[in-house]
Formats: structure tokens, C-alpha cells, sequence
């Protein structure tokens, strides 16, 4: 037991006298999570909106698809986005391999089916008679739909805190497609397989201590929110 606790007084100690290398590896997650989140949300929203929201045949089978992508598992993702953006796909003169927007694409792909679909479910959970209500009053279908959005804002942003927790933590698609590269791709969750693996104790604790804070405060966001959508 006390090459862990010598590990952990280690780790704070790389954390708070701003070791170079743990805190590069922070800032590049918190950059690519923070790109990938925000495309994430800008096709999703719209797109769970839809979704949730307006009649269309075929509504079933595409919702069927969306449940059914939210257990794609990293590696896969990070496959299928290897073998289009590899010198050999057809995004290959891109360049996007070993990149942090390559890596981000990866994680879009991950990320978006949790926004369209709890952003869906928070839009078919609206009262009905909020719509019965607005029309009486004379809105518009653009009203409608503005109104429907704002009173199911508390889904969408726990949609957001899902998809952000699940952007973060994974290692699949960081690892294949952004390579681990130090000082360029190499994440939290990439520099704690590889420095766990050489032995580098502390560094591996240290960024896992920034990870599970991040973790935390994700999942405590999405706590409060929970409690919001159901009063």
C-alpha cells in the first residue's frame, strides 16, 4: 500500500508545481472535448429536435437507429474513422490522421446519438397541452417550435452533460485515430494507459484524479438536471 499513497502524494505534487507535461496532456482534452461537444450540439440539437417533435414516415425505424447507436463502442468508431481518414481512405488527403480534429470527428460520431436522442426524449415528454395552449393563443409553427425547445431546455442540457461525460472518458477513439502523440494528441485518458504502462505511476494518478473531478462535477450537473426535468 505505499507505492500508492506515494504515488498519490506524487501526483499532487506534478499536479500543483504545473508539471509540463501532465497539464499539456489536461489542456489538449479539455480543447478537443470542448470542439468535439460543441459540434456535437450544433448538429444534434436540431436534429433531436426533429426528431422528437415533428411527424414523418419513417420516424420509428430513425429513432430505432439513434437508440441502437448510443452503444457504439469507441473502438469501433475510432475503426471505421481510421479507415476513411487513413492515406488510404477517401478523406485521406485531408490529413486529419494523428489530428485533433480527426480525433474530434471520432468523437462526434460518439457523442451525437446521446443528443439527438435524449433531446428527442425531452421533446416528446413536453406536456401536450402546452401546444393546444400556444395555438390557441395564436402562435405560429416557428413559435411553437421555439416555446417547445425552451420548456424542454433542461433535457437538452442534460443531453449535453451525457454526451460531454461520455467525449471525455473514452480512450478508443483518442488512441487510434490522434496516435498519443506527445505534445500534439496525447489526452487524459491516453497518457494514463501509456504512462501506467511504463511504470509512471504518479503522472497515471495525477491525471486520473483531473479526470474523475471532471467526472464529478459532469455527473453532478447531470444530477441536478434530472431533478429539474422531473418537476
Amino acid at each position: 500500500m505505499d507505492y500508492i499513497a506515494e504515488g498519490v502524494l506524487q501526483a499532487l505534487s506534478l499536479l500543483l508545481t504545473g508539471d509540463e507535461e501532465t497539464w499539456d496532456a489536461i489542456f489538449t482534452t479539455m480543447k478537443l472535448s470542448s470542439l468535439s461537444i460543441a459540434v456535437s450540439l450544433a448538429l444534434g440539437i436540431p436534429l433531436g429536435f426533429l426528431l422528437g417533435y415533428a411527424e414523418f414516415p419513417g420516424k420509428r425505424i430513425c429513432r430505432a437507429v439513434v437508440d441502437t447507436l448510443l452503444a457504439l463502442p469507441t473502438v469501433v468508431v475510432g475503426l471505421l474513422v481510421y479507415a476513411f481518414v487513413s492515406r488510404r481512405g477517401p478523406l485521406g488527403e485531408l490529413g486529419l490522421l494523428f489530428t485533433l480534429p480527426g480525433v474530434a470527428i471520432g468523437q462526434v460520431i460518439l457523442a451525437l446519438p446521446v443528443v439527438v436522442a435524449m433531446t428527442a426524449t425531452a421533446v416528446e415528454s413536453l406536456d401536450r397541452r402546452l401546444s393546444l395552449t400556444l395555438l390557441t393563443l395564436g402562435a405560429g409553427r416557428s413559435q411553437l417550435a421555439l416555446a417547445s425547445l425552451l420548456e424542454s431546455r433542461y433535457g437538452v442540457l442534460l443531453a449535453a452533460a451525457s454526451a460531454y461525460g461520455r467525449i471525455i472518458s473514452e480512450v478508443g477513439v483518442s488512441m487510434m485515430i490522434g496516435g498519443n502523440i506527445k505534445w500534439h494528441t496525447r489526452t487524459i485518458t491516453t497518457a494514463i494507459t501509456l504512462e501506467t504502462g511504463k511504470g509512471e505511476f504518479a503522472m497515471g494518478v495525477a491525471l486520473g484524479l483531473v479526470l474523475l473531478l471532471v467526472a464529478f462535477l459532469v455527473n453532478g450537473s447531470a444530477s441536478l438536471l434530472r431533478r429539474r426535468v422531473r418537476t
